[in-house]
């Protein structure tokens, strides 16, 4: 497939340009968008809804249970709807707690540990309950177990991956940008919906749905799973999907793009167009990629799109007080949109923010 029609169909694959109707519409569309990085995760999920969308009605959606954050795969932070997260968990979940192993054990952390820290847990969030994180590691701290060093974020790492805890509603500011969600039990807040007879195939599919083509190299980057284990289900034939070209897969049923599509966007951090793949190369040459995740500490800059290539790289505070401030882009050379387009783009940013 040439790089344009490439470009032109994951972009329809994306909901890039063809917005859905509902945020919880989009989610339900991508699966997982990546949100270490809250801010970007909420707006990865706005530039793919229509409309206005603002950051209060993504939070409105973690706020009624719709959409959870989690570590979903590759030991990273997800939003993903909640009727989803056990299906993916299932597939990923035991992967990712033995992969944490040796941290847990340089650090001091056994089973025991891990279990000691569930019960005082579950205790303190059934019925209902629900804890900051700040909450979370002074009851750890209370009891004795020092979340200090890293400890703390892996109990809650532990018990997220194995299903116990969630990330649910958000923890409103009175001023300034939301940054941090309640923690709560996911046999309370995740609707009771059983994994799938497959986990594994059911995630190569949602991923084709939201991200495709791709190979099933880029499958098994993204899920966090071993090649083999990516190429066995491409293997299981599912009349949801086809074999495009050799060795290339495509949901059948896509999206139509919008004919008022916009042609530049102002994408966020970690953006799944950009970074869900094995092979970035369909989202620009390699010079503006290797800027765009310059560092090499895992860090990936909010991007400039212009039909589908990275054009260009932005930024925004989200300090309080100075959230409301303008947007700056830094465009690379020769690869600029026109101005006007690039207005509109960051404009409703703007817009999503002020909230």
């Amino acid at each position: 497939m040439d790089l344009q029609r490439l470009r032109a169909h994951r972009l329809r694959s994306h909901r890039l340009t063809a917005p859905a109707a509902t945020v919880a519409d989009a989610a339900a569309h991508m699966l997982a968008v990546q949100a270490q990085d809250f801010w970007g995760g909420r707006w990865a999920l706005a530039s793919r809804t229509r409309g206005e969308t603002t950051v209060r009605d993504i939070d409105a959606a973690f706020d009624d249970g719709t959409l959870v954050r989690s570590w979903t795969m590759r030991g990273t932070l997800h939003l993903i709807p909640s009727a989803d997260l056990r299906g993916v968990l299932a597939a990923t979940g035991e992967r990712q707690w033995r992969q944490a192993g040796t941290v847990r054990r340089t650090i001091g952390l056994g089973d025991s540990e891990i279990g000691r820290a569930e019960t005082l847990l579950r205790a303190a969030l059934a019925g209902g309950g629900r804890l900051t994180r700040v909450e979370a590691f002074d009851l750890l701290a209370a009891a004795g177990l020092d979340p200090g060093g890293g400890r703390g974020l892996q109990v809650l790492y532990a018990l997220s991956v194995r299903g116990v805890l969630v990330q649910g509603p958000v923890v409103h500011r009175e001023t300034g940008l939301t940054r941090e969600q309640y923690l709560m039990l996911a046999e309370e807040w995740v609707p009771d919906v059983p994994a799938p007879a497959d986990p594994v195939t059911e995630l190569f599919v949602r991923y084709l749905v939201g991200h495709g083509p791709a190979r099933a190299d880029d499958f098994a980057w993204w899920a966090g799973l071993p090649v083999t284990v990516a190429r066995q289900a491409v293997a299981c034939a599912d009349p949801r999907v086809h074999e495009i070209e050799e060795g290339l897969f495509a949901a059948i049923e896509q999206p139509r793009r919008s004919s008022g599509a916009a042609l530049v966007l102002a994408l966020p951090t970690y953006e799944e167009y950009v970074i869900s793949y094995a092979d970035r190369s369909a989202a620009g040459p390699d010079d503006v990629l290797r800027t765009v995740m310059a560092g090499g500490n895992g860090m990936v800059r909010p991007v400039i799109l212009a039909d589908g290539e990275v054009v260009g790289t932005w930024s925004h505070s989200r300090a309080v007080g100075r959230h409301l401030e303008a947007p700056v882009a830094e465009l690379f050379d020769g690869r600029g949109p026109a101005a006007s387009t690039l207005t509109a783009a960051l404009d409703r940013y703007a817009r999503f923010i002020a909230g």
